[in-house]
Protein backbone atom coordinates (compact mmCIF):
# COMPACT_ATOMS: atom_id res chain seq x y z
CA UNK A 1 0.00 0.00 0.00
CA UNK A 2 1.47 3.29 -1.00
CA UNK A 3 2.13 5.89 1.68
CA UNK A 4 -0.52 8.64 2.13
CA UNK A 5 0.91 11.62 0.36
CA UNK A 6 2.16 15.02 2.56
CA UNK A 7 -0.54 17.23 2.59
CA UNK A 8 1.42 20.38 2.98
CA UNK A 9 3.12 19.13 -0.75
CA UNK A 10 0.74 20.28 -2.75
CA UNK A 11 0.40 23.98 -0.73
CA UNK A 12 0.90 26.96 -2.70
CA UNK A 13 4.37 29.22 -1.91
CA UNK A 14 3.51 32.71 -1.45
CA UNK A 15 5.49 36.04 -2.62
CA UNK A 16 7.68 37.14 0.25
CA UNK A 17 6.73 40.87 -1.48
CA UNK A 18 3.16 40.51 -0.50
CA UNK A 19 2.12 43.48 2.11
CA UNK A 20 1.46 41.88 5.86
CA UNK A 21 -1.89 42.65 5.67
CA UNK A 22 -2.00 40.23 2.11
CA UNK A 23 -0.06 37.44 3.69
CA UNK A 24 -2.01 37.35 6.58
CA UNK A 25 -4.95 36.64 4.80
CA UNK A 26 -3.51 34.58 1.87
CA UNK A 27 -2.21 32.27 5.19
CA UNK A 28 -5.10 31.75 7.01
CA UNK A 29 -7.43 30.99 3.92
CA UNK A 30 -4.89 28.38 2.74
CA UNK A 31 -4.42 27.12 6.63
CA UNK A 32 -8.42 26.85 6.80
CA UNK A 33 -9.05 25.10 3.74
CA UNK A 34 -6.16 22.67 4.47
CA UNK A 35 -7.71 21.69 7.84
CA UNK A 36 -11.20 21.70 6.12
CA UNK A 37 -9.77 18.98 3.84
CA UNK A 38 -8.22 17.08 5.91
CA UNK A 39 -11.57 16.53 8.33
CA UNK A 40 -12.98 15.01 5.36
CA UNK A 41 -10.52 12.56 4.42
CA UNK A 42 -10.84 11.75 8.09
CA UNK A 43 -9.16 12.42 11.57
CA UNK A 44 -8.63 11.84 14.94
CA UNK A 45 -8.31 13.65 17.94
CA UNK A 46 -5.58 13.53 21.09
CA UNK A 47 -6.99 14.90 24.15
CA UNK A 48 -4.82 17.84 25.49
CA UNK A 49 -6.38 19.48 29.50
CA UNK A 50 -9.55 18.05 29.12
CA UNK A 51 -12.41 16.03 27.07
CA UNK A 52 -12.86 19.34 24.92
CA UNK A 53 -9.63 20.73 24.59
CA UNK A 54 -8.32 18.48 21.58
CA UNK A 55 -5.70 18.72 19.15
CA UNK A 56 -5.97 16.75 15.39
CA UNK A 57 -3.76 16.41 12.10
CA UNK A 58 -5.07 19.05 11.02
CA UNK A 59 -4.17 21.54 13.51
CA UNK A 60 -0.61 20.54 13.33
CA UNK A 61 -0.31 20.72 9.53
CA UNK A 62 -2.14 23.72 9.41
CA UNK A 63 0.51 25.05 11.74
CA UNK A 64 3.01 23.62 10.07
CA UNK A 65 2.55 25.63 6.79
CA UNK A 66 2.39 28.72 7.75
CA UNK A 67 5.21 28.91 9.75
CA UNK A 68 7.19 27.38 6.53
CA UNK A 69 5.93 30.21 4.34
CA UNK A 70 6.54 32.84 7.71
CA UNK A 71 10.15 31.14 8.00
CA UNK A 72 10.30 31.89 3.67
CA UNK A 73 8.21 35.18 3.82
CA UNK A 74 9.27 36.81 6.77
CA UNK A 75 12.56 35.38 7.98
CA UNK A 76 13.42 38.20 10.39
CA UNK A 77 10.14 37.78 12.22
CA UNK A 78 9.37 35.54 15.25
CA UNK A 79 6.65 33.26 15.25
CA UNK A 80 4.65 31.62 18.05
CA UNK A 81 1.43 29.18 17.92
CA UNK A 82 -0.75 26.99 19.81
CA UNK A 83 0.76 23.70 18.81
CA UNK A 84 4.36 24.36 19.88
CA UNK A 85 5.78 26.77 17.65
CA UNK A 86 8.07 29.12 19.31
CA UNK A 87 10.86 31.16 16.70
CA UNK A 88 12.40 34.17 18.41
CA UNK A 89 11.83 37.55 16.93
CA UNK A 90 14.96 39.23 15.47
CA UNK A 91 12.77 41.96 13.89
CA UNK A 92 10.73 42.78 17.28
CA UNK A 93 7.92 41.45 15.87
CA UNK A 94 5.98 37.87 15.97
CA UNK A 95 3.42 36.26 14.22
CA UNK A 96 0.88 34.77 16.77
CA UNK A 97 -1.06 31.47 15.26
CA UNK A 98 -4.31 29.68 15.83
CA UNK A 99 -4.22 26.93 13.51
CA UNK A 100 -8.01 25.73 13.91
CA UNK A 101 -9.75 27.81 16.62
CA UNK A 102 -12.32 26.15 17.53
CA UNK A 103 -10.91 21.96 17.47
CA UNK A 104 -13.95 20.68 19.19
CA UNK A 105 -16.54 22.43 16.82
CA UNK A 106 -14.24 21.77 14.08
CA UNK A 107 -13.90 17.65 15.33
CA UNK A 108 -17.57 17.38 16.14
CA UNK A 109 -18.29 18.59 12.20
CA UNK A 110 -19.37 21.97 13.24
CA UNK A 111 -18.54 24.73 11.11
CA UNK A 112 -17.76 27.03 13.59
CA UNK A 113 -14.32 27.12 14.09
CA UNK A 114 -11.62 28.98 11.83
CA UNK A 115 -7.92 29.30 11.21
CA UNK A 116 -6.28 32.75 13.15
CA UNK A 117 -3.03 35.15 12.98
CA UNK A 118 -1.72 37.81 14.48
CA UNK A 119 0.92 40.25 14.49
CA UNK A 120 1.89 41.27 17.25
CA UNK A 121 4.51 43.94 18.69
CA UNK A 122 7.25 43.10 21.93
CA UNK A 123 5.96 40.80 24.43
CA UNK A 124 7.18 43.63 26.56
CA UNK A 125 4.37 45.88 26.17
CA UNK A 126 2.21 43.45 28.58
CA UNK A 127 2.91 39.94 28.77
CA UNK A 128 -1.03 39.06 29.03
CA UNK A 129 -2.42 41.80 26.71
CA UNK A 130 0.46 42.84 23.93
CA UNK A 131 -0.27 45.39 21.35
CA UNK A 132 -1.75 43.61 17.95
CA UNK A 133 -1.05 45.24 14.93
CA UNK A 134 -2.75 42.85 12.01
CA UNK A 135 -5.19 40.21 12.43
CA UNK A 136 -7.01 37.71 10.14
CA UNK A 137 -9.60 35.47 10.62
CA UNK A 138 -10.92 32.75 8.08
CA UNK A 139 -13.95 30.72 8.51
CA UNK A 140 -13.67 28.37 5.89
CA UNK A 141 -17.19 26.74 5.79
CA UNK A 142 -18.70 30.51 5.96
CA UNK A 143 -16.47 31.68 3.53
CA UNK A 144 -15.87 34.55 5.66
CA UNK A 145 -12.50 36.35 5.99
CA UNK A 146 -11.95 39.18 8.90
CA UNK A 147 -9.28 41.49 8.34
CA UNK A 148 -7.48 44.80 10.45
CA UNK A 149 -5.12 46.16 12.14
CA UNK A 150 -3.82 49.30 13.02
CA UNK A 151 -2.90 50.38 9.45
CA UNK A 152 -5.25 47.98 8.06
CA UNK A 153 -9.20 48.77 7.88
CA UNK A 154 -11.42 46.33 9.10
CA UNK A 155 -13.01 44.15 6.56
CA UNK A 156 -14.93 40.85 6.09
CA UNK A 157 -14.55 39.52 2.39
CA UNK A 158 -13.10 42.85 1.64
CA UNK A 159 -15.89 45.21 2.63
CA UNK A 160 -15.90 47.54 5.17
CA UNK A 161 -16.77 46.17 8.65
CA UNK A 162 -19.37 48.47 10.19
CA UNK A 163 -18.14 48.11 14.15
CA UNK A 164 -19.89 47.77 17.38
CA UNK A 165 -22.69 49.40 18.19
CA UNK A 166 -22.42 51.87 21.37
CA UNK A 167 -25.07 50.44 23.81
CA UNK A 168 -25.76 49.67 26.88
CA UNK A 169 -25.00 45.58 28.05
CA UNK A 170 -28.42 45.60 29.00
CA UNK A 171 -29.84 46.17 25.43
CA UNK A 172 -26.86 43.47 23.26
CA UNK A 173 -26.51 40.01 22.78
CA UNK A 174 -23.10 38.78 24.43
CA UNK A 175 -20.81 35.72 23.71
CA UNK A 176 -18.59 34.52 26.44
CA UNK A 177 -17.09 31.08 26.78
CA UNK A 178 -16.50 29.30 30.27
CA UNK A 179 -15.53 25.66 30.84
CA UNK A 180 -17.53 24.21 33.21
CA UNK A 181 -14.66 23.13 35.61
CA UNK A 182 -14.46 27.18 36.21
CA UNK A 183 -18.38 27.17 37.28
CA UNK A 184 -17.50 24.91 40.02
CA UNK A 185 -15.03 27.22 41.13
CA UNK A 186 -16.48 31.19 42.92
CA UNK A 187 -13.33 33.04 42.18
CA UNK A 188 -14.18 32.25 38.42
CA UNK A 189 -17.70 31.59 38.58
CA UNK A 190 -18.88 34.97 40.35
CA UNK A 191 -17.09 37.39 38.01
CA UNK A 192 -18.23 35.15 34.88
CA UNK A 193 -21.92 35.61 36.42
CA UNK A 194 -21.65 38.92 37.38
CA UNK A 195 -20.89 39.89 33.90
CA UNK A 196 -22.99 37.99 31.97
CA UNK A 197 -26.42 38.51 33.87
CA UNK A 198 -26.58 42.33 32.96
CA UNK A 199 -26.32 41.22 28.87
CA UNK A 200 -29.75 41.18 27.12
CA UNK A 201 -28.84 37.18 25.84
CA UNK A 202 -25.83 34.97 26.03
CA UNK A 203 -24.25 32.96 23.17
CA UNK A 204 -21.81 30.29 23.83
CA UNK A 205 -20.74 29.78 20.31
CA UNK A 206 -17.08 27.47 21.04
CA UNK A 207 -14.84 29.41 19.00
CA UNK A 208 -13.31 33.11 20.45
CA UNK A 209 -11.97 34.27 16.69
CA UNK A 210 -15.44 33.92 14.95
CA UNK A 211 -17.04 35.67 17.99
CA UNK A 212 -14.71 38.74 17.72
CA UNK A 213 -15.11 38.68 14.11
CA UNK A 214 -18.59 39.43 14.63
CA UNK A 215 -17.84 41.22 16.98
CA UNK A 216 -16.40 43.20 14.51
CA UNK A 217 -18.95 43.34 12.23
CA UNK A 218 -21.84 43.84 14.81
CA UNK A 219 -23.77 41.01 14.49
CA UNK A 220 -22.43 39.75 18.45
CA UNK A 221 -22.67 42.77 20.43
CA UNK A 222 -20.05 42.23 22.67
CA UNK A 223 -18.06 39.40 23.98
CA UNK A 224 -15.64 38.55 27.07
CA UNK A 225 -13.57 35.62 28.18
CA UNK A 226 -11.24 34.72 31.28
CA UNK A 227 -7.44 33.45 30.60
CA UNK A 228 -7.11 33.92 27.02
CA UNK A 229 -3.89 32.70 25.25
CA UNK A 230 -2.60 35.40 22.54
CA UNK A 231 -3.81 33.05 19.68
CA UNK A 232 -7.15 33.40 20.75
CA UNK A 233 -7.00 37.09 21.56
CA UNK A 234 -4.98 39.30 19.54
CA UNK A 235 -6.63 38.58 16.20
CA UNK A 236 -9.77 39.51 17.06
CA UNK A 237 -8.84 41.80 19.46
CA UNK A 238 -6.82 43.85 16.07
CA UNK A 239 -9.83 43.36 14.08
CA UNK A 240 -12.57 44.78 16.44
CA UNK A 241 -10.20 48.09 17.26
CA UNK A 242 -9.54 48.97 13.56
CA UNK A 243 -13.56 48.47 13.44
CA UNK A 244 -14.02 51.19 15.98
CA UNK A 245 -14.39 48.93 18.71
CA UNK A 246 -13.02 48.61 22.02
CA UNK A 247 -11.04 46.30 23.75
CA UNK A 248 -10.20 45.73 27.60
CA UNK A 249 -8.55 43.46 30.04
CA UNK A 250 -8.80 43.37 33.82
CA UNK A 251 -7.30 41.44 36.68
CA UNK A 252 -10.08 39.21 38.86
CA UNK A 253 -9.18 36.53 41.98
CA UNK A 254 -6.22 35.98 40.11
CA UNK A 255 -7.62 35.32 36.62
CA UNK A 256 -7.17 37.92 33.58
CA UNK A 257 -10.56 38.38 31.93
CA UNK A 258 -10.85 40.23 28.17
CA UNK A 259 -13.67 41.79 26.54
CA UNK A 260 -14.36 43.41 23.53
CA UNK A 261 -17.24 45.38 21.98
CA UNK A 262 -18.65 49.33 22.16
CA UNK A 263 -16.92 51.16 24.47
CA UNK A 264 -20.18 51.46 26.46
CA UNK A 265 -20.37 47.72 26.76
CA UNK A 266 -16.85 46.97 27.43
CA UNK A 267 -16.28 49.09 30.53
CA UNK A 268 -20.01 47.78 32.04
CA UNK A 269 -18.00 44.24 31.58
CA UNK A 270 -15.27 45.24 33.40
CA UNK A 271 -17.05 46.75 36.23
CA UNK A 272 -19.41 43.73 36.61
CA UNK A 273 -16.10 41.80 36.32
CA UNK A 274 -14.23 43.35 39.18
CA UNK A 275 -17.88 43.84 41.27
CA UNK A 276 -17.32 39.95 42.02
CA UNK A 277 -13.08 40.31 43.33
CA UNK A 278 -13.17 37.97 46.83
CA UNK A 279 -11.60 39.88 49.80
Amino acid sequence: MAEPRDPLLDLPHLDPSLTDADLAAALVRTAGELALAMRRAGLEAQRKTSVSDIVTAADKAAEAYILAELRRCRPEDGAFGEEGTDVPSLSGRTWVIDPVDGTYNFFSGSTYWCSALALRGPASISESDPDSLLGAIFQPQEDKLWLGGREVPATLNGVPLRGPADAALGALGVATSIQPRWLEQPFSAMPWHAAAIRSASLRILGSGSCDLGRVAEGEIGAWFQHSCPQWDWLPGKAIVTAAGGSTATVEVNGLTWFAAGGTTAVREIVSALASAQLT
